[in-house]
């Protein structure tokens, strides 16, 4: 199905894929007719084609996590108006009676913002993010940077970028987004998907191709190929949102009539152009995809690339479930206990909740296809529950006309409006225990509302909405869509955007200053940050060797997420699912270091700086974490403001899983050191770190740092600390303590 070529490649003339020879020209040359380098390089400020891009996007869009805190950050930074279009979509924290007033108070801030500085507003269950940038901003040859993840939209011709919120904030400064030239993946779409096969069973077959490995990791996926034409545009747009879970920079397809024909639907016909790579284009390696050989799917707990196909899975349900039983062993402990293979019955695993929802879920096509198979059958009256959440009012509206919703709703689906709480534990959260099967994003630990520290845990799996309503129609027994027939008689999808012209605010180019913003009670200013002393002394407030951590478990979403716009309270969960002492001990690590800046010097610090030959003065003492690879997951920022509101310096790790948290840790004043894992040190919590001179080298360009680490006996080893590709701003963030500080110094 997936088959992975490490080595480069020419195109030629969109058709012929053929192996590097001295009569082709050179790579960097023919690297710039791809469509990836066409388009960064009509948005790179730098007018140079050199390896360093300096990126000004098209458009922004942000949820109710983070646009409170992009904005609170912007305004203390000096904004004055949104210079680009920048919609703020509420599909996250759209349940208002989680924590009282706070997400509606969100939601009254974010209609205020956007009156004053000129921004898009679409109200709670209108859309979920992507699904309105698609409809709405998308355009062939753009950029979009979002706030989130999963700001995807290649299918539709416009490179789409996740970041942490700091990025967001340098392009409403009319910054740049900063980065290394990509290299570019080919990914070489043949033949047609069988009937039952959807856009989750190639996702997660590509997933789990490239994930482990690191294959295409921050570099942009282009997608061509004679398979291309034989995909709708939902299906598309299915595969293309799932290409965050490869770890991937950004993605981009070519261009054909359905797409022409998406946006003239969407009443905006400007918005096509053909998209095409010139006559040699050079890709660095590629990943060649049979999609008429792709089988139906499922991701087992606890990731995407955790995958088999269903029928591997029903022939060996006993051995598969039982490592997913011992992965959850050796993530848990004795924290939970769960029994994933007593959902075997007959021989056949049996599945608890069916969910269909978000922008990789909700699509019109998706609910179609479901509800042909559903159509007339029953979900039952048993333990097996199924919930559908379109992924616009549009999209609703047109199930409701199209009889979908009819169907869904006589075979026992309950319908819901436009949401993404089940892709991250704010809706449809399974029982203790449960098996939920999902196409939706991901099925990381905690994803689905668990909480291990308290003993519930329930698992989720994703899959295909066609297999999934397979299998709501066979009693809760896992189906592959491919095993049964099924006619699909519904009218293609047709656009209405009366539903978004009654009700999205679009005020861009029409600030108002004079409009006053709107403040609930628990949106609160960000506290003092401090710039970077002459020395810093690190002590580790937690250490964790899993493989990956993801930014769920750096701060669990769910409804801790209610409290992100106020930075003290929210930080109180910063790994709460993870590290339960990490809060308390950052917190008396902070409190130390503010008596130290008092000028009074606590005994323990004392002595560690005698050690340290160091002076109390000029050495800073902020907590650091230290994990194996931090960061896949969602784009967030609160995954490092909460580092630093409870006074993190610094993490080290050996990678980075993603750009985006790197780049997060950045821009609030995280110092992202690496190591070498041959020259690894085996830390304990409680251990210092202590690294002279980091003001000097991080400002001097310097890449690499001699320190010593000082265990909690005394004892000290010296260490050898790496903080590469930094970019000039980057440093002086650094050195500035955080983006705010940084903007500040400069106006």
């Amino acid at each position: 199905m997936v088959e992975l070529i490490p080595h480069g490649v020419y195109l030629l003339d969109g058709e012929k894929i053929v192996s590097p020879s001295p009569s082709l020209p050179s790579p960097d040359e023919s690297r710039e007719n791809t469509i990836t380098y066409g388009i960064l390089r009509a948005h790179d400020t730098t007018g140079e084609k050199g390896r360093k891009m300096r990126i000004r996007f098209d458009a922004m869009v942000s949820h109710d996590i983070t646009y409170v805190g992009i904005i609170q950050t912007a305004r203390a930074s000096g904004l004055e108006e949104f210079p680009i279009p920048y919609a703020m979509t509420n599909c996250h924290n759209s349940l208002c009676a989680v924590g009282g007033t706070i997400n509606e108070d969100d939601h009254v801030f974010g209609l205020s913002a956007a009156k004053k500085y000129g921004g898009i507003y679409v109200p709670a269950n209108q859309a979920v993010i992507h699904q309105y940038a698609r409809e709405a901003l998308t355009k062939c040859g753009n950029m979009i940077l979002g706030s989130d993840s999963h700001t995807r939209y290649g299918s539709l011709g416009n490179m789409g970028v996740g970041e942490g919120g700091g990025e967001l904030v340098k392009q409403l400064l009319r910054n740049t987004w900063d980065i290394n030239a990509p290299e570019v993946v080919l990914v070489w779409l043949e033949g047609a998907p069988r009937k039952g096969i959807g856009p989750h069973d190639v996702a997660i077959s590509l997933v789990k191709a490239v994930f482990e490995s690191g294959f295409v990791k921050n570099k942009v996926l282009e997608f061509a190929g004679p398979g291309v034409a034989a995909l709708p545009i939902d299906f598309r747009n299915g595969i293309d949102v799932m290409t965050t879970e490869t770890t991937c920079l950004s993605s981009i397809w070519i261009t054909d009539d359905k797409v022409r024909e998406y946006f003239e639907m969407h009443g905006r016909p400007e918005a096509y152009k053909t998209l095409r790579p010139g006559s040699v284009a050079y890709y660095d390696s590629m990943v060649r995809i049979d999609l008429g050989s792709q089988e139906s799917m499922i991701a087992l707990p606890f990731h995407p690339s955790n995958a088999v196909s269903i029928h591997e899975l029903q022939a060996d349900p006993e051995g598969i479930l039982a490592a997913v039983e011992e992965d959850a062993r050796k993530r848990f402990g004795d924290k939970v206990s769960i029994d994933l293979r007593s959902k075997i019955s007959g021989g056949k695993v049996m599945a608890d909740q069916g969910i269909i929802a978000g922008c990789s879920g909700g699509t019109y096509d998706n609910l179609s296809e479901a509800a042909s198979i559903l159509k007339g059958k029953s979900i039952g009256n048993g333990y097996f529950t199924m919930s559908a959440y379109p992924q616009s009012t549009p999209v609703y509206l047109a199930t409701t006309r199209g009889h979908i919703a009819e169907e869904l709703l006589e075979a026992g689906v309950v319908i819901k409006p436009a949401f993404c709480g089940p892709c991250f534990g704010a809706g449809d959260v399974p029982s203790n225990n449960g098996f939920s099967i999902r196409h939706t994003t991901r099925n990381f630990p905690n994803r689905e509302g668990s909480k291990p520290g308290n003993g519930q845990l329930s698992l989720v799996a994703l899959m295909d909405a066609r297999s999934i309503a397979a299998t709501a129609a066979n009693g809760g027994v896992i189906t592959a869509a491919t095993d049964i027939e099924y006619t699909d008689e519904h009218q293609p999808y047709s656009f209405d955007g009366r539903i978004y012209r009654s009700r999205v605010f679009n005020g861009f180019g029409k600030a108002d200053p004079s409009v006053e913003l709107r403040y609930g009670p628990n949106i609160k200013d960000w506290p003092r940050m401090y710039p970077m002393e002459e020395n810093m002394l690190l002590e580790l407030a937690a250490v964790i060797h899993d493989p990956v951590t993801t930014t769920d478990e750096l701060i669990p979403s769910g409804e801790t997420s209610s409290y992100r716009s106020n930075p003290l309270k929210l930080s109180e969960f910063a790994l709460s699912r993870r590290v339960p002492s990490y809060v308390g001990d950052s917190k008396r690590i902070q409190a130390e270091d503010l008596e130290r800046r008092a000028g009074r010097v606590s005994d323990r610090l004392a002595r560690v700086l005698a050690i340290a030959g160091a002076s109390a003065d000029n050495t800073s003492l902020g907590s650091c974490v230290f994990a194996g690879k931090p960061g896949d997951g969602s784009a967030r920022e609160q995954a490092a403001s909460c580092q630093k509101v409870l006074g993190g310096d610094a993490n080290i790790c050996y990678e980075y899983a993603t750009k985006r948290y790197r780049s997060n840790c950045i821009n609030w004043g995280i110092v992202p050191f690496t190591i070498s894992p041959e020259t690894a040190f085996d830390f304990s919590t409680g251990d210092f770190v202590f690294v002279p001179g980091i003001r000097k080298a991080i400002l001097e360009g310097l890449e690499e740092i001699d320190a010593q680490v000082i265990t909690s006996e005394g004892k000290t080893t010296p260490i050898h600390l790496h903080f590469n590709n930094l970019t000039a701003a980057e440093r002086e963030i650094l050195a500035d303590g955080c983006l705010m500080n940084w903007y500040k110094n400069r106006r």
